[in-house]
């Protein structure tokens, strides 16, 4: 609710599913942010390695319900949401992809990225970005 007042500022009243989508993706954000200032502040004061993968594409799928699930706040988020009569399910469906990829390439990608993760290691995902379309420069 901070979300849709303060960032996307807008009430009960007139907010769309859109933007209650955004406040959601919004206060996720929140949650991370605040794990990832600390998990960089710890690596670098231990001075550990990184691995850096470099990809022309990653298949990542949609983030949000992924990112609630891993930060154990999806039911919490779901019951909020229902009290105000709306359903997660049809608003995780509002969040659109990527488009970073689309082949297999992309979701081994995204598949070490996440064992990477999984295995605690500090890994940093790149690519390249195409103004327009894909594999098209000028």
């Amino acid at each position: 609710n901070r979300h849709l007042h303060f960032t996307i500022v807008k009430d009960r009243d007139v907010a769309t599913d859109h933007d209650y989508y955004e406040s959601i993706a919004y206060t996720v954000r929140d949650h991370l942010v605040s794990r990832w200032i600390r998990t960089n502040q710890y690596h670098f004061e231990t001075d550990q390695k990184r691995v850096y993968y470099l990809s022309l594409e990653y298949h990542m799928g949609r983030a949000l319900s992924n990112c609630m699930i891993n930060l154990g706040i999806e039911n919490s988020v779901d019951e909020a949401l229902y009290e105000m009569g709306l359903n997660i399910e049809e608003l995780e469906e509002l969040e659109s992809e990527a488009a970073l990829g689309n082949g297999g390439l992309g979701r081994l990608a995204a598949c070490y990225l996440d064992s990477m993760a999984t295995l605690g290691l500090s890994a940093y995902g790149y690519g390249l970005r195409y103004d327009y379309g894909k594999y098209l420069l000028r």
